[in-house]
């Protein structure tokens, strides 16, 4: 699971074959569903701060706070992150933790995922449904795969299709497609025949598939894949900003990451450069801050193109909470906006 991990997955939306970012996952394990759900799944959208972070002292996980401070003691196999006052934690089977570190949902789940909308994605039995912080199942594991809900519907599994559920467990759109992501903006990426439109909640293609790769929603644009090449459309479909890119992530807080040639720089919602491509990688803007790669390590520009934080990580995440976790020789930190450790890395 993703609390031991320091991935960076795609945000693309693709055949469900691939398991990019906000895909449907059908395997018996949920582990790179997670991985993409607990640090990527808004990751084009507005995403709500953590409250505690993750940390790992002699193989063992805790939380500590904004400042640094331990506040649940280390105890955990892993650990995830909090939402909706909960995170999942490993004591040889998955449960949830409150702030206070108390285990308000004893470990049962062979996989657990984090709150979203109110509900948790939990896998049970190689089957799948949905808990509520309480712990109750208010849809029980009988799918093939799902992911969290997103705009009051999740992307189910059943059989070698996917459809989409309500907060009841009730199907409102029935299983068709070949790949389906969560909702974003009002609508949500599907695979028909190899190839990706969108549809809105109630199953009405909007958007036909016609795209090799689709993005999420964020700001008014997605984006798209035509050949070998990435661009943008907006909600009718447009083409906003022609394919022209070998790579992107999408829009967050007026930018976009963009690689042209082996390069990456950002551009503005009408597609011109504006951070020239200098990166060797590089992330979409997170509370003011985007995470680049120069000269073989990680560190964060503003929206100038300036390095605030030095490239010196060998690994780091987008902001969260006003953190960035951070990994320097396997060992795993956090900092503040100023590049200041609030937590030493450790492991």
């Amino acid at each position: 699971m993703l609390a031991g991990m320091m991935n960076y997955p795609s945000r693309h939306i693709v055949s469900m074959n691939t398991r990019h970012h906000r895909c449907v996952v059908s395997s018996s394990r949920l582990t790179a569903f997670l991985a993409l759900a607990m640090l990527a799944l808004a990751s084009v959208n507005v995403r709500a701060a953590s409250t505690l972070h993750p940390v790992i002292v002699d193989n063992r996980w805790g939380f500590v706070d904004k400042a640094g401070t331990l506040v649940v003691n280390p105890q955990f196999e892993r650990a995830g992150t909090f939402a909706s006052g909960l995170a999942e934690v490993r004591l040889k089977l998955w449960g949830y933790v409150d702030t206070t570190g108390k285990i308000v949902v004893n470990p049962q789940f062979d996989e657990a995922g984090p709150f979203s909308e109110g509900l948790a994605v939990v896998e049970f039995g190689r089957r799948y449904g949905f808990i509520n912080t309480e712990g109750n199942y208010v849809i029980n594991p009988k799918f093939d795969g799902a992911e969290g809900f997103s705009e009051g519907r999740a992307p189910i599994k059943l059989k070698r299709l996917y459809g989409y559920i309500d907060k009841t467990g009730a199907i409102v759109i029935n299983p068709q497609f070949e790949s389906a992501a969560g909702f974003s903006d009002g609508l949500a990426a599907v695979e028909l025949g190899d190839r990706l439109g969108y549809i809105d909640p109630s199953g009405k293609i909007l958007i036909n598939p016609q795209f090799d790769k689709a993005g999420a929603f964020s700001e008014g644009r997605a984006e798209v894949k035509l050949g070998k090449l990435w661009g943008f459309i907006d909600k009718t479909g447009k083409l906003m900003v022609n394919p022209q890119f070998e790579a992107v992530h999408g829009f967050t807080e007026g930018l976009a990451p963009v690689r042209v040639g082996k390069l990456w720089g950002f551009i503005d919602p009408a597609g011109k450069l504006v951070i020239d491509p200098q990166f060797e990688d590089a992330d979409s803007f997170v509370e003011g801050l985007a995470r680049v790669r120069f000269a073989s390590r990680w560190g964060f520009i503003d929206k100038s193109g300036k390095f605030v934080i030095n490239p010196q990580f060998d690994e780091a995440m987008s902001f969260n909470g006003g953190l960035s976790r951070v990994k320097i020789s396997r060992k795993i930190g956090y900092v503040d906006k100023a590049g200041k450790y609030v937590w030493n890395p450790s492991n």
